[in-house]
């Protein structure tokens, strides 16, 4: 549950341009009658729109393949509804409302529902609304929506569990206090419009949920839901592979219980800039050593214009990262590391357009020439970037990205529906983001004509500012300050004369066809070239003509040591500067790429469209094979990766308990302060030695798997022994392996600089057997929910708060985690035993039904079926590198489950969390010098046996 999320993450973002969602329009009944949405050619679900008498707006999708269920209801209230004497009142009713009704009375009961039904559940505030979702096993949806339902109809608002919830409220608000997100979010309130309802604190605390005698909160809650939510501004989504008959009656007989209030959503007239300040500059001081700045121009809202969207026309130009862009001209000169633009926020009357860069340390000195080079590019599109043959092209690919558009998960499918019916007319429900109606010339330059220097706020956000009378915000304390701004710098007329508007782009797919053949049920190895092991597999059955290959140059120099690894990082960050700006036109056309370290080497995966797929391989091969190097970029590379070194010393605490056992246990990780030194240490001339030998032994591997013939793929398996591997040395790069715990429980301390304590308990199995690692998930899945009520809810330790299957490289294990704002390490830990030793007994009492059910809930979660061509690919690729020739691990595990005995499940959790046999405890607190002795002891650990003899 997440309250009021930075407004730049609520954008949908597409391959061919930043494409937005829209502010709400709320729509009579008699706009959307009978309306069925236009959905892509690709596109196999069925569709009905209802209208619930209750004013209850619904979209049903029946899809007959899905093996889960999964529903979300949007409703049109968030953070800017909040009483001004309440703030974050929106977001404490989304925690009330998991918290039992009138036919659930029990707050657990529903999230014991969906977790033993192999789904799971959440929620997220956002300004102007709040989302509900879940997925369920398919054939549990019913029963799910009926408790769902509830939920908004009847809920209970349980006295004695309010003063607890705003607990949890309170932990979440403490958990992200030393946090960078929430921390300029909370800038971007003050630094508004105070007229404005964005302005308020949107998460709440002890403070604004303060429940006393003289000021009670359940009151007021129940006053607020009362008021703000009905029906009638609710959105309703429901995904499942029933037919559309039977998810009508589902939702028929339960969600017309809600009551319809006739209320209107609220709206925010105000402007989000106070006009007369403008232009400013405001700067605030970040705690991670990064640097950013965020050009923001207020601009009416666009939400009537979702069928010409200018917003996405401009931004895909001023965006963009081809040759002679503003951000390849940027990082060219050592000032950028990146460069977005797009909608900010769009409140229905007002609405910005923003261009997001992340600063290097000399672009931090030079941003006013940053400014003043962005203004002379706005100048250069106004001039000549607005011309038809450049819509034309954008609303090809848009019909391309639709015609193809693959399914995501039901969950995911769900919240994306609910939110967009919010925001479109039925009809247009489904295409509305990829609608380029008309081109709109007027609308492009209206919009251009508000990017003036007089419209301008400018967000910068750096560390150590040492502001000589800096403001702090009220709730996060973040030091800022507001200045005039002047646009006059001259701008370096090198950089001035690199400015150039994209050209055509030469990688739109023309040849869409789909190969024939059937799909192949696993990969077959076609060949090994010289040492290449070829994988290929033809796969069409979701009838896109899209291919995914992957390349890994396996080898001993990438991970021999911390300072190869600090090498590598360097080497593929230099492939990926010289590559970006020719590549980014092949992004935009559906094809996308990365090139990415790891612990045996570095992979090159290429996927999208297979028609010019193999224009993108070649020429990343190309620049692996010959990486050029500049004294520029290699200073901007070291310094971004020593940044991001230091910079987890600032991570939550539990990321750092989580990290330190990973660096323990994981053979070939090292520890942060080993690549710091090295980083701080290395030179060019040993990036470019390092460069010449990194494939100079190498156990490489290649797969391609799609839209794709055998003959292509050898094709393109030629090239890659030609240009990288001609006349290298063949090896072995063995799979890594997790070190094995000594017996008992081993306790590691972190000091860290955070109010918050983190606590990580990792409870390793014995053996890398499918018999074990089912045993722990299936351990894992029992424990999840029971854990959650007793830590989080009941003894109310922290927000974050879970237990999970920490299986890391086959190595099963349970990981329990609480990060808590008040209770000491070892409060905790007493806990964690009490609840272990409690919960022993509600184990033994495990009924053959309830254990069969849990089974199940976790066999349908690994056995889940593919849904995208990506998914597939992935999961290919991973066994390959298990060694996994059978392709059958999923299976395998599977089958595992289903045999563990309850006697079984009650040996493992003895020795796991009642007598802790192999565990590693990490904490934070005031005495954390042994955690470099505890790490350095365990590194020297052998590796966890593939089996041991019961």
């Amino acid at each position: 549950m997440t309250a009021d999320r930075p407004v730049f993450q609520n954008l949908y973002r597409f391959q061919f341009v930043l494409l937005f969602l829209l502010g709400s329009v709320l729509l009579s009944p008699l706009a959307v009658a009978g309306a069925s949405p236009t959905k892509s050619p690709n596109d196999p679900n069925e569709y009905r729109f209802l209208e619930l008498d209750n004013g209850l707006r619904v979209i049903l999708a029946s899809d007959p393949e899905a093996d889960k269920a999964a529903a979300s209801m949007n409703v049109a209230v968030g953070s800017g509804n909040d009483p001004a004497d309440r703030e974050g009142l929106a977001h404490f009713l989304e925690h009330m409302l998991f918290l039992g009704t009138e036919k659930y009375p029990d707050p657990g009961e529903y999230q014991q529902f969906i977790r033993s039904h192999g789904g799971s559940h959440n929620a997220f505030t956002a300004f102007a609304d709040t989302n509900y979702f879940f997925d369920v096993e398919a054939e549990f949806l019913e029963p799910a929506l009926d408790r769902f339902a509830q939920q908004f109809s009847h809920p209970l608002f349980t006295p004695e569990l309010v003063d607890r919830e705003r607990n949890a409220v309170h932990s979440e608000y403490t958990a992200k206090l030393k946090e960078d997100g929430r921390r300029f979010l909370s800038v971007l309130k003050a630094g508004g419009n105070p007229d404005h309802a964005f302005s308020q604190f949107a998460v709440g605390n002890l403070t604004t949920l303060e429940n006393t005698e003289e000021n009670p909160l359940r009151p007021d809650l129940i006053q607020f839901w009362q008021d703000q939510y009905s029906a009638n501004i609710m959105t309703l989504a429901v995904y499942g592979p029933q037919p559309l008959d039977q998810l009508e009656q589902m939702v028929r007989e339960r969600f017309i219980a809600i009551e319809n209030r006739n209320l209107t959503a609220k709206t925010h007239p105000q402007p989000l800039y106070v006009e007369s300040r403008l232009p400013e500059r405001i700067t605030a001081e970040s705690l991670r050593d990064s640097r950013s700045m965020t050009l923001s121009f207020p601009i009416p809202s666009q939400r009537d214009n979702y069928r010409t969207k200018p917003a996405s026309y401009v931004a895909n130009l001023l965006g963009h990262e081809g040759p002679g862009s503003l951000f390849d001209t940027l990082k060219q000169a050592g000032l950028v590391e990146s460069l977005s633009a797009g909608l900010g926020m769009d409140t229905g009357d007002h609405a910005t357009l923003d261009i997001r860069m992340s600063l290097t340390r000399e672009g931090l000195e030079r941003q006013d020439e940053i400014i003043a080079l962005a203004f002379r590019y706005i100048d250069k599109v106004r001039q000549s970037g607005v011309n038809e043959d450049r819509f034309e092209e954008m609303k090809q690919l848009a019909v391309i990205d639709f015609r193809f558009r693959e399914r995501s998960e039901p969950m995911r499918e769900a919240m994306r529906l609910s939110s967009l019916l919010r925001d479109y007319p039925p009809e247009d429900l489904l295409s509305a983001p990829w609608l380029m109606d008309r081109y709109a010339p007027e609308q492009y330059k209206a919009l251009l004509e508000r990017l003036t220097p007089d419209n301008l706020k400018v967000w910068v956000f750096a560390p150590n500012r040492n502001f000589e009378a800096p403001q702090f915000t009220q709730w996060y304390q973040t030091p800022w300050q507001r200045a005039p701004l002047s646009v006059e710098s001259e701008v370096e007329s090198t950089l001035a004369e690199r400015l150039a508007l994209p050209a055509a782009n030469p990688f739109v797919p023309e040849n869409l066809e789909l190969v024939p053949g059937n799909t192949m049920a696993q990969p077959v190895l076609l060949d090994e070239l010289d040492g290449l092991a070829v994988w290929y597999a033809r796969d069409t059955q979701f009838n896109t003509p899209k291919a995914n290959v992957f390349i890994s140059l396996r080898t001993p120099q990438a991970r021999s040591s911390a300072r190869n690894e600090v090498l590598t990082q360097l080497l593929v960050d230099a492939i990926d500067t010289n590559l970006n700006a020719w590549a980014y036109s092949a992004r935009l056309a559906g094809l996308d790429y990365s090139i990415y370290p790891h612990l045996r080497g570095v992979t090159i995966r290429v996927g999208g469209y297979n028609d010019k797929l193999y224009k993108l391989v070649n020429r990343i091969l190309l620049e692996f094979a010959d990486p050029k190097f500049t004294e520029q970029r290699f200073d901007v590379a070291r310094q971004r990766l020593i940044d991001g070194l230091e910079n987890k010393a600032k991570d939550r605490p539990v990321q750092q308990t989580s990290e330190f056992i990973q660096t323990a246990l994981i053979d070939g990780t090292f520890p942060v302060p080993d690549k710091l030194a090295a980083a701080r240490e290395v030179t060019l001339n040993e990036l470019e030695a390092f460069g010449a030998r990194l494939v100079a032994q190498t156990d490489p591997v290649m797969l391609a798997h799609g839209n794709l013939t055998e003959a292509a793929t050898l094709n393109m398996a030629r090239q890659v022994q030609a240009m990288v591997l001609n006349n290298r040395e063949r090896t072995t790069v063995d799979r890594s392996r997790m070190r094995q715990l000594p017996q008992g429980q081993t306790l590691a301390t972190l000091t860290l600089e955070h109010p918050d304590t983190g606590y990580t308990l990792y409870l390793q199995g014995r053996d890398t057997s499918y018999e074990e690692r089912a045993r722990f998930r299936l351990l894992a899945q029992i424990l999840s929910s029971p854990f959650y009520e007793d830590i989080r809810t009941n003894r109310q330790l922290g927000y974050i708060v879970y237990a999970t299957a920490f299986e890391i490289l086959e190595t099963p294990a349970l990981g329990l985690v609480v990060q808590s704002p008040e209770a000491t390490a070892e409060a905790i830990d007493q806990a964690v035993m009490e609840f272990a030793e409690g919960y022993a007994d509600r184990l033994a009492e495990l009924t053959s039904e309830r254990l069969a059910r849990e089974k199940q809930a976790v066999i349908s979660q690994l056995l889940q079926r593919d849904r995208q061509l990506g998914e597939v690919s992935g999961r290919y690729w991973r066994e390959i590198d298990r060694g996994n020739t059978a392709f059958d691990s999923r299976e395998r595990l599977a089958d595992a489950i289903q045999k563990v005995t309850l006697d079984q499940l009650k040996t493992t959790f003895r020795n796991a969390m009642i007598e802790r046999q192999r565990a590693l405890l990490v904490v934070t607190g005031d005495d954390g010098e042994n955690s470099r002795s505890v790490l350095d002891r365990l590194r020297q650990r052998d590796a966890v046996p593939a089996r041991v003899e019961r």
